[in-house]
């Protein structure tokens, strides 16, 4: 008798649009009930409908992760409501985009809180979950500007590079638990966040990866789809760089 596998849960952060939604997109389609999170409900209500209609689960969770007792408390009422909580992408991102002189304390406090600090909360609280259920994957949506750096973005860059150095800490912390952690580390993906490049910045990144075009938002999903899969089990503490080659060794 073939074993009936169950339905992962899967929290998706900032999904309401870009790499966030194609990620959600991706993890319904793969069978996952995708919790969809953002601070605005309406695209939320907009894309649980599109996953409805193409046959996939989704609910919406209208949540401030820059809020920790909002996000933490929304993550048990998450796990209460469906039973269980199996899979976390912390993808929830902003940017503040200044040169370090001239950076203020609220630029470089904000993106902190929003890019890393709400993944530190999201783990810790979603972990107790994941425990009882003796399975985990958590996804952090890292940057290649976290890898390697990028002038103007010393808070972002900043926050970026935490999450993979918080991302090998936890999958040491609770590997014995049949959990997992990974980063996945995109490089210029066309979304709304860099949709004002001019094209000349565009075609000088193109010019320094391997793979001669932008990503696009499902080449994240794809990476994230196969890190929170049941076979991915033996991949933990590994930061994948999704950037067309441009930051190979």
């Amino acid at each position: 008798m073939t074993e009936i596998q169950p339905v992962r849960v899967a929290v998706v952060t900032g999904a309401s649009r870009g790499i966030g939604r194609a990620i959600a997109l991706r993890l319904a389609r793969d069978g996952r009930h995708v919790v969809l999170v953002s601070r605005s409900e309406a695209p939320l209500n907009e894309l649980a409908s599109i996953i409805a209609e193409r046959g996939g689960q989704a609910s919406v969770k209208a949540v401030d992760v820059g809020d920790r007792t909002a996000w933490a408390k929304a993550l048990e009422e998450i796990a209460e409501a469906r039973g269980r909580l199996d899979i976390l992408v912390n993808n929830a991102g902003i940017t503040r985009d200044n040169l370090v002189l001239r950076m203020s304390d609220a630029e470089w406090d904000e993106v902190i809180s929003v890019n890393l600090t709400s993944a530190f909360v999201g783990i810790r609280a979603a972990a107790r979950s994941m425990m009882r259920g003796k399975f985990g994957r958590i996804v952090n949506i890292s940057s290649t500007s976290g890898v390697v750096g990028n002038a103007g973005q010393a808070n972002y860059a900043a926050a970026k590079a935490g999450l993979i150095g918080l991302s090998k800490t936890i999958a040491r912390e609770l590997g014995g638990k049949n959990i997992t952690c990974n980063v996945v580390a995109p490089g210029y993906i066309e979304t709304d966040m860099t949709a004002g490049l001019p094209q000349e910045v565009k075609d000088k990144v193109i010019g320094m990866q391997a793979i001669r075009r932008l990503g696009g938002p499902d080449d994240i999903a794809a990476a994230v789809a196969y890190a929170t899969a049941d076979e991915a089990g033996f991949l933990s503490g590994q930061t994948i760089c999704v950037d067309g080659g441009m930051t190979m060794a």
